[in-house]
């Protein structure tokens, strides 16, 4: 089978998937704790610089989130949500061990890992950077089909 259909597919679902989800938790940390709220906890944690750290998280994850869901420059993106998750590892989760229910890092390995993924394949056909992708082919969701066709053009 040569159609890149179902990875396609299967790469915006996952996509999108990982956003709303970074979304999710970087509008918690704006709109429900607020900024005070998030930079505490933080502190708590022993963030460094927790002010920055917090506002940086919070960031990261609202627009990583929502440029997952576009699929717009996915390779940054994806890296940036990566190291926002080993972050998130070594500050809250390394110590309690993987499981989520008791505070481990089972979710932050998943999200970092989707995040690494989607950062090496790209974000497929669906997306701003597919279309874009003979234009930019570093953010070419199949690097070598852009770059051929980049120079057949």
């Amino acid at each position: 089978m040569n159609s890149t259909l179902p990875r396609d597919i299967a790469t915006l679902l996952a996509r999108v998937g990982l956003g709303v989800v970074f979304l999710a938790h970087g509008l918690q940390k704006l709109n429900v704790w607020g900024y005070s709220g998030t930079k505490a906890a933080f502190d708590g944690m022993g963030a460094p610089m927790p002010g920055v750290s917090a506002f940086l998280a919070t960031w990261i994850e609202i627009l990583g989130g929502i440029a997952l869901i576009a699929g717009v420059l996915t390779p940054v993106v994806g890296i940036l949500l990566f190291l926002d998750m080993v972050g998130a590892y070594f500050i809250a989760h390394s110590g309690n061990g993987i499981w989520v229910a008791d505070g481990g890092y089972e979710f932050v390995l998943a999200l970092g890992a989707g995040s690494l993924l989607i950062a090496a394949v790209g974000a497929g056909k669906f997306s701003v950077d597919g279309v874009l992708g003979s234009r930019l082919p570093w953010v070419a969701s199949d690097r070598t089909s852009a770059t051929s066709r980049a120079s057949v053009s």
